[in-house]
């Protein structure tokens, strides 16, 4: 039976709708009018237009941060993926670690970048939980209450090179230059933040699950279900996705399918600022990616 982690009250989540002035060079982002609860937010993510990919003005219902995340495993990189049902748009995908951002995070939104990774990735090993860091600053053990983390050891969170073109919440410019994209079908503005993560050279038997909060009757709820660990490791080649996903158990990685698989829309391709999909099958995003000597392919990635 899947483990019930955590209860939270959805009215006390926050945030502020957006105003964004995009040019071909750069981004700025700043909050606009009176502050939305979690389900005033879902009602405001419906489709918006914009007439030129690189050059707008528009009003979005929310920021958003994603993490595309790097593991190393016994000598070889992963990409670390988290499969999603989601209600909002009938699906089930697989995507990378992201939430919501609340509105007093809206000019540090890697802060709350690190804080889905500590919520979403888990990190079991034969003594316990891991907890993590980014840099001097340690992540929240959000369910401290129910498992047993340990204390003398845990996995550290590391920045990895950013974007060309900077993005600024105001005048603020944000330093470790995330992608942005504007997703018009949800009419938000995403943040992708990528980073790596490195494991303690101690662990032993070690297995990662993901964990998502879900709408139930009134408080939104976590749970963890051994079942289905939902998250998946994708291999890179050169630094290059290959076609193959991974769960970890217990320190040995069990092959999962691929077939059907859809990834979500921060796989789909971008143009200039926008993305136009929801989503994009797994072997479709797969045969747009570049060859791995570096020569263009067919389209170009997002994730």
């Amino acid at each position: 039976m899947p483990r019930t982690l955590a209860r939270k009250d959805p009215t006390a989540f926050k945030t502020l709708p957006l105003l964004v002035e995009a040019n071909p060079d750069s981004l700025v982002y700043q909050g606009l009018g009176l502050p939305l609860n979690f389900s005033q937010v879902l009602g405001r993510r419906r489709p918006v237009q914009v007439a030129d990919a690189r050059h707008f003005t528009a009003e979005l219902a929310n920021l958003g941060v994603s993490v595309r995340l790097t593991l190393n495993w016994q000598g070889r990189d992963y990409w670390v993926l988290v499969r999603q049902q989601r209600a909002d748009r009938g699906d089930t995908v697989l995507k990378l670690i992201s939430g919501y951002v609340p509105s007093h995070e809206l000019n540090l939104p890697l802060l709350t970048a690190i804080q889905e990774v500590a919520e979403e990735c888990l990190v079991e090993t034969a003594d316990g939980w891991l907890g993590g860091r980014f840099g001097d600053t340690w992540l929240p053990t959000p369910y401290q209450d129910t498992l047993r983390y340990r204390e003398a050891s845990h996995f550290s969170l590391t920045p990895l090179s950013g974007a060309a073109r900077p993005v600024q919440a105001g005048a603020l410019r944000l330093l470790e230059r995330p992608q942005a994209y504007v997703h018009l079908p949800t009419a938000s503005l995403q943040l992708v933040y990528d980073m790596r993560m490195e494991l303690p050279g101690d662990v032993r038997d070690v297995s990662l699950f993901h964990v998502d909060e879900r709408l139930e009757s009134g408080p939104l709820v976590a749970r963890l279900d051994r079942r289905r660990p939902d998250l998946y490791l994708l291999p890179l080649e050169h630094g290059q996705p290959t076609g193959a996903l991974f769960t970890l158990r217990k320190g040995e990685l069990v092959k999962a399918a691929t077939r059907g698989l859809w990834l979500s829309e921060s796989f789909a391709e971008q143009d200039g600022w926008l993305v136009r999909d929801e989503r994009i099958r797994f072997r479709d995003w797969l045969d747009s990616l570049p060859p791995a000597n570096g020569n263009s392919g067919k389209g170009r990635r997002t994730a």
